[in-house]
């Protein structure tokens, strides 16, 4: 009896963190529908690794006051913005922040992680260049806003 119950509860742990994960095409598929970056704009890439380390921790991510995504284990989404300063977020028990200057027709990458806190974890949002964003984006799922066929 209790083995049967251990293993239901094993069982149930696994489907919630496989849930958890994002679910999604992944970025080789959707990458020639991302259209094309406008001269006047900067692209912001925003991922978080496929660890399950934290994977229940889903907060949104707010880049200059709205919120333009989730930070979900092993998704992507994008931001076109005007040029200038922005600010990333993200808030658990506290709010974690980032800013960074984007330039008309410059792609930038923030990943965001899962680290300690007192109560929760805490989501930190850091910026990385962008020869591993690139990198790292490849094995996310696309997890934004839809986007048109090619």
């Amino acid at each position: 009896m209790k083995r049967s119950i251990t293993r239901r509860l094993a069982i149930v742990a696994a489907a919630a963190l496989l849930s958890a994960c994002a679910s999604g095409p992944k970025h080789a598929e959707v990458q020639s529908s991302i259209p094309a970056l406008k001269a006047s704009e900067g692209r912001l890439y925003v991922y978080r690794s496929g660890s399950m380390l934290g994977a229940a921790i889903q907060p949104n991510v707010v880049i200059n006051g709205k919120v333009a995504g989730e930070s979900k284990p092993g998704g992507f989404f994008f931001v076109d913005l005007p040029p200038g300063t922005v600010e990333v977020s993200t808030s658990t028990e506290v709010e974690k922040k980032l800013s960074l200057t984007l330039d008309a027709g410059q792609t930038r990458y923030v990943r965001t992680s899962v680290g300690f806190g007192l109560m929760v974890g805490r989501v930190y949002p850091e910026l990385v260049d962008n020869a591993q964003g690139a990198k790292e984006i490849a094995e996310t799922s696309y997890i934004g806003k839809p986007l048109a066929k090619p």
